[in-house]
């Protein structure tokens, strides 16, 4: 008998309460637990630190404290929380300020009820989601920042953490854009073993977050080799 998991606890972010009230309610129907919502950056801040999500479905353009603002705060505070911006913008430049501020996805608003479902899952585990095309452009952006001067990094120094070979092989798929199934059957390992290796990762290398550690790969040309 197969152990029933915990649902995954999701926070609807999004100042038109009609908007928020349906993806609210799709979520709840579709099994995930929604501990709270909020129409204002302000009180997104203060619900989630209470309610503790594990995903924050997340709008853009909100009254009080803008998105990128509430995405910053509430990593930063728990690094844990994975943030899915779903906004009516596909604009360049508001997609690569929610990634720098922490966001783990990006969702145009006009994206179906059965992609933002999955999307929302994908995100609980860690995966990057982003409307078709931006991935794209989120990648080249890293790789842009890849190439600019950066002071030596520290893992260049002696005594500087270690990856295993699995390990390193692990970030080089999650440098190339794969999934985390992906990488498993890759690999012939299970998901959670790929989960494992990239909280492995993250800890040695001190990084927070999925995106830090594509970036940190670039910088080394993992992905290219």
């Amino acid at each position: 008998m197969t152990q029933q998991q915990d649902p995954i606890k999701v926070m609807v972010v999004d100042d038109h309460p009609m908007w928020r009230d349906a993806v609210a309610r799709d979520l709840a129907e579709s099994g995930f637990e929604v501990v709270a919502t909020a129409g204002d950056g302000e009180q997104a801040v203060r619900r989630a630190r209470a309610a503790a999500p594990d995903v924050l479905v997340l709008d853009l353009n909100l009254p009080a404290k803008p998105g990128v603002q509430v995405c910053k705060e509430l990593v930063g505070h728990n690094p844990a929380l994975r943030v899915l911006v779903l906004s009516a913008s596909g604009e360049h430049a508001d997609v690569l300020e929610a990634v720098k501020s922490g966001a783990t996805g990006y969702l145009l608003k006009s994206a179906s009820t059965e992609e933002l479902l999955d999307a929302v899952r994908r995100t609980a585990v860690g995966d990057p989601v982003f409307t078709p095309g931006l991935a794209g452009l989120v990648l080249g952006e890293y790789r842009r920042l890849a190439a600019e001067p950066v002071p030596a990094p520290d893992a260049e120094e002696p005594g500087a953490p270690r990856l295993t070979d699995r390990e390193t092989e692990v970030l080089r798929l999650v440098a190339k854009g794969l999934s985390y199934k992906q990488i498993a059957e890759r690999l012939v390992i299970s998901h959670r073993t790929v989960q494992n290796h990239v909280q492995n990762t993250l800890g040695k290398l001190q990084l927070h977050n999925r995106v830090e550690l594509v970036r940190y790969a670039i910088e080394r040309g993992l992905d290219d080799e």
